[in-house]
C-alpha cells in the first residue's frame, strides 16, 4: 500500500546519532543533534548538523543518505561539527566546524556523495562558533558570520577567496535586544529571566539585492526557540530589524521550536527553511530538525509557515504553483489526539496515553523492546487513514556517539471492530533506522483501530512519543471559534506589552485551535498550535508595534474558517 510519497512529517526522519558525552547521558543515553545546515549543491540537498560524524544527502528531501565522516583532525576531541558551516563556491562545496581554537580545518569536495575531502585551509585563524558563510558568485566575494552568545553580538567579516582568511576588518551585526522584541526574552514563556538571552545561529541570505541575516534566540532549550531576521543593502553593515519578526517560530503543537536555522533553494525555485527543534527531556540539548516551507513575498518580506508544520506537508516535486504561505499542509488532519489507547505492557510512569497527547517531550514505554509488544489506538469510528507517523523515544537506549547498521522492524495492522485485522504497513524486513518514520499509504486505509507491533528496535525499550495517524474522520468539523478576545495593555498606559492574553469560547468539537498574527492583516505569517484549551498568553510581541490575530478551530474531521481579524494596538 505504499508508493512515492507526496508529503513528509516533522521531525525529519534521519538516523539521529546519540549524544556522545557522558555529562549530557546522566538522565539517559538518547538521540540528539541540532543547528542543521542544508545546501544544494548540483541538485542534491546536503544536510549537516551537530555532533553526527557525519552528514546525509538526498535527491527530493524525503529520503536522506548518510556519509560517514570524521572532520576534526584531532580524534580525541569528542565535538566533530558543531553548528556547522556548509557553503557551495563555484564547483566546490565547503564545510567548517564551530571551534575558538586554531584545531579546525575548513574542508572541500567536488565529490560530497561519498567521503571524499580535502583540506582547503588547515586553520581558519579568526576562529568561529556557530560559523556560517555566505558566497557571492557574481563577485566573487565570501563572507563570515559568528557567535553565540548572551554577551557579544553576531560578528561578520570578508574572507580572501584565495588565502580563505580574515583580512581583519571584522564588524557587530547583530544583537538582541530583548527589552523591545518580546521573543528574544529568556525562558520557556519569554519570562523566566534569570539569564541574559542568547543570539546564535548566524545564516544569510541574498535575495533581490538585499541581505537578509537570520539568527536565533533566545536559547535551544525552549518551545520559543525562534529565527528573526535583519535585512540590509550590504553584506556587512546596517542592518534593519524587519518588522515581521520572528520569522520562524513554532511555540505549540508536538514538534516545538523552530530557531537556529538556514535557508535554502530546492530544484524548483522554492525556498525553505530548516531548523532545530526541541525536546529537552533527558537532557537540555536533546534535540530534532525540522524543515519548513520558506520565502519572501512581493514586499521582499521574509516568512517561514509553520501551520500545521508538523502535520503532512507538501515535498518539493509536488509544490508546483502552491502558495508557500498556506498551501503547504496536505490537509490530513489528526485522527487519534488523545483517544483510547491499550497497549502489552507499561513501563513505571510512562503512560499510554503520553503517545497521543501530542508533546514530544512525554512518552510511553513498553516494559521490554522485545518482539512482541504492542499500542493500540482507537480512532472513534471508522476513518480514512492516509500516513501514519512513528515516534520513538529512548528508553534505556545503550549507545552513545553514532551508531551504523541499526534498524526498526514493525508491523501495523487495522481494523474495523477491534477483532479481525489486516496489515496495513509491513516493515518485517527493513534494514533502516527509522526514529520518526512517516509512511503515507498510496491507496488510503479505512478502519477504527491501529495495533502497532514491535518487531525488533535497534537499542533500548519499545517506547513511542506520539503514535500519530493522519487522514479525514467522518463526523462534522468544528464551527468557527466565538468570542476570540485579544487583551493587551494600551500604548497610553504602563504594561507589559510584549506579552498579550488571548481568550476564546471553548469549542466542544474542537481538540486544538491554530491562532494566526502579524503586523499587517496581509501578512499574517506567524502561528501558534493550542489543544485542549480555550485561553493563550502570547509572550513574542514587539513592544512598539500594533498586532492582527485570527483564530480557527480544527478536530480530526477538519479545520473551521477563521474569524474576523482582530487588531491590537
Amino acid at each position: 500500500m505504499q508508493g512515492q510519497q507526496k508529503t513528509y512529517c516533522n521531525p525529519v526522519n534521519i538516523d539521529y546519532g546519540y549524544t556522545p558525552f557522558e555529562v549530557f547521558s546522566k538522565q539517559g543515553k538518547h538521540r540528539a543533534t541540532a543547528d542543521p545546515v542544508i545546501v544544494n549543491f548540483k541538485g542534491k540537498l546536503y544536510l549537516f548538523s551537530t555532533n553526527q560524524e557525519g552528514y546525509w544527502y538526498s535527491d527530493d528531501m524525503l529520503n536522506w543518505k548518510f556519509v560517514y565522516r570524521k572532520f576534526l583532525l584531532d580524534d580525541t576531541y569528542t565535538h566533530d561539527l558543531n553548528a556547522p558551516a556548509a557553503w557551495a563556491m563555484k564547483d566546490t562545496l565547503y564545510v567548517y566546524g564551530s571551534t575558538w581554537k586554531s584545531d579546525f580545518p575548513i574542508w572541500k569536495s567536488t565529490n560530497p556523495t561519498e567521503d571524499d575531502w580535502e583540506i582547503a585551509v588547515d586553520t581558519l585563524m579568526v576562529g568561529a562558533w556557530d560559523p556560517a558563510f555566505h558566497y557571492e558568485e557574481e563577485k566573487d566575494k565570501l563572507f563570515l558570520y559568528w557567535g553565540s552568545s548572551n554577551v557579544w553580538p553576531i560578528l561578520g567579516t570578508e574572507i580572501n577567496t584565495k588565502t580563505m582568511q580574515s583580512e581583519g576588518y571584522t564588524v557587530p551585526i547583530v544583537r538582541l535586544f530583548p527589552e523591545d522584541h518580546g521573543w528574544e526574552r529568556f525562558g520557556e514563556y519569554n519570562d523566566n529571566v534569570f539569564l541574559q538571552p542568547f543570539i546564535e545561529g548566524a545564516w544569510m541570505t541574498k535575495h533581490n539585492g538585499k541581505y537578509y541575516m537570520q539568527y536565533g534566540a533566545p536559547a535551544t532549550e525552549f518551545s520559543g526557540y525562534a529565527d528573526g531576521v535583519y535585512v540590509s543593502k550590504g553584506p556587512l553593515d546596517r542592518f534593519e530589524y524587519q518588522q515581521h519578526n520572528p520569522f520562524s517560530y513554532k511555540p505549540g503543537g508536538f514538534a516545538r521550536g523552530a530557531g537556529h536555522g538556514a535557508t535554502f533553494e530546492d530544484n524548483f525555485d522554492n525556498y525553505w527553511h530548516v531548523s532545530t527543534i526541541f525536546i529537552s527531556t533527558k537532557n537540555n540539548f536533546e534535540r530534532r530538525i525540522g524543515i519548513w516551507p520558506s520565502g519572501f513575498d512581493k514586499d521582499d518580506v521574509m516568512y517561514c509557515n509553520t501551520s500545521y508544520g508538523d502535520y503532512p506537508t507538501f515535498l518539493p516535486e509536488f509544490s508546483k504553483g502552491k502558495d508557500f504561505t498556506k498551501d503547504m499542509f496536505a490537509g490530513w488532519m489528526l485522527l487519534n489526539y488523545q483517544k483510547p489507547v491499550q497497549v502489552s505492557s507499561t513501563l513505571g510512569g510512562y503512560h499510554a496515553n503520553f503517545a497521543v497527547d501530542e508533546d514530544i517531550k512525554t512518552y510511553w514505554s513498553a516494559k521490554t523492546g522485545d518482539k512482541g509488544e504492542w499500542f493500540q489506538t482507537d480512532l472513534g469510528e471508522v476513518s480514512t487513514i492516509n500516513a501514519i507517523q512513528i515516534n520513538y523515544a529512548d528508553q534505556d537506549v545503550e549507545f552513545m556517539g553514532k551508531t551504523l547498521d541499526k534498524f526498526h522492524q514493525y508491523k501495523i495492522y487495522g481494523s474495523n471492530d477491534g477483532k479481525k485485522w489486516s496489515v496495513i504497513v509491513d516493515k518485517s524486513k527493513n534494514k533502516t533506522d527509522v526514529p520518526h518514520d512517516y509512511i503515507e499509504l498510496q491507496t488510503p486505509a479505512k478502519a477504527r483501530y491501529l495495533k502497532l507491533e514491535n518487531l525488533h528496535m535497534p537499542t533500548g525499550k519499545f517506547a513511542l512519543s506520539g503514535f500519530r495517524v493522519f487522514g479525514k474522520g467522518v463526523g462534522a468539523k468544528p464551527e468557527k471559534v466565538q468570542n476570540f478576545t485579544v487583551l493587551r495593555s494600551s500604548p497610553q498606559k504602563y504594561g507589559e506589552r510584549r506579552s498579550i492574553w488571548f481568550k476564546w469560547q471553548q469549542n466542544p468539537l474542537a481538540d486544538g485551535y491554530v491562532i494566526y498574527w502579524g503586523k499587517s492583516p496581509d501578512k499574517m505569517y506567524g502561528s501558534i498550535m493550542v489543544y485542549g484549551k480555550n485561553e493563550y498568553f502570547f509572550t513574542g510581541a514587539d513592544r512598539t508595534d500594533a498586532y492582527y490575530f485570527q483564530i480557527e478551530a480544527f478536530n480530526a474531521n477538519g479545520i473551521s474558517e477563521r474569524t474576523e481579524i482582530v487588531k491590537s494596538e
